[in-house]
């Protein structure tokens, strides 16, 4: 079901596309969209996963320089049924993590600082086992092409707004068809965004749980993390907002609704579905503390 979402809301997303291509330029607007969309997408396909790593300074590790933390990861990834793959940590007190790479035998997982200091091991493996499943999805290729789409999308309304106004010949709807452009189809395109962002959260939380075998842990993390990510600032991700999808829990301060503007689902939400796949697995019911984060620290020297 999940799936089918996504490539629903991907299919609207490049309708959308071309439909802004039309009213700038009708079927010669409809050949610069597809164009632009495929250059921007191919660049992205072959960058994506540099570029984010670079902009959030994160540092490759190994089994020397990170022994715990590469051995969690190299025994998730074969339960995944994936290759090994790259491993990195952000220098970054707000626990958090992602995964990028365009398929899995190009992936990567990187996990911040402060996550690594405050979860246990289960729950570190519950997260870790959620970006791979990520990987194991897909989805990392599929939130690159999203975002790169809806970018183009923002794009293409900009050339409307400075180059459609006095063209009504070329735009069938004339000035209402660029201010329809300007307002309207960003808007709309960031909303499908999200909704293909939330649906795959769901998928990777179902994935990881299975991947782990700990679906409670999981819910346990994200209890800890949803908690810390918003009271501890992650400049980074301010700085580069597109970016947020990424992330196992919104790493934006002040985003904590399920609503159409969030790029997550809300923690708790996530944390009853975990509930669910929990009591389907037969994992024990030992309590979540959805929102205490007073419960010890990772001993083990996972960075």
């Amino acid at each position: 079901m999940n799936t089918l979402r996504t490539g629903l809301l991907m299919a609207g997303l490049m309708g959308l596309f071309l439909a802004v291509g039309y009213l700038l330029g009708r079927e010669q607007g409809m050949l610069f969209a597809f164009l632009l969309a495929a250059g921007m997408n191919l660049f992205a396909y072959w960058n994506a996963d540099k570029m984010v790593l670079r902009m959030y300074g994160a540092r490759q590790v190994d089994r020397q320089s990170a022994p715990d933390f590469y051995a969690l990861v190299e025994d998730l990834a074969r339960n995944a049924g994936l290759p090994m793959p790259k491993v990195y940590v952000i220098d970054n007190p707000q626990p958090n993590a992602f995964a990028t790479g365009r398929n899995p035998e190009n992936a990567a997982v990187a996990a911040t600082t402060g996550l690594l200091q405050i979860l246990s091991r289960d729950e570190l493996a519950g997260v870790m086992a959620h970006e791979l499943a990520h990987v194991k999805h897909r989805d990392t290729l599929v939130m690159t092409m999203t975002a790169t789409i809806a970018g183009a999308i923002s794009m293409l309304a900009n050339f409307a707004m400075l180059f459609g106004g006095n063209r009504d010949r070329n735009n069938p709807l004339g000035v209402i068809g660029v201010i329809l452009m300007v307002v309207l189809a960003p808007l709309a395109a960031m909303l499908v965004q999200m909704a293909i962002s939330r649906t795959r959260e769901y998928g990777a939380d179902r994935g990881g749980a299975e991947i782990s075998g700990q679906p409670l842990a999981l819910a346990s993390a994200l209890a800890k993390i949803s908690n810390a990510a918003h009271r501890i600032e992650n400049p980074a991700a301010e700085a580069n907002p597109a970016t947020a999808h990424m992330f196992i829990i919104n790493p934006l301060s002040g985003a904590r609704m399920d609503g159409l503007f969030s790029t997550h689902p809300n923690p708790h939400n996530r944390i009853d579905a975990l509930r669910r796949i929990a009591q389907e697995m037969g994992d024990e019911a030992r309590p979540v503390g959805p929102w205490n984060t007073s419960a010890p620290r990772a001993s083990g020297p996972w960075g």
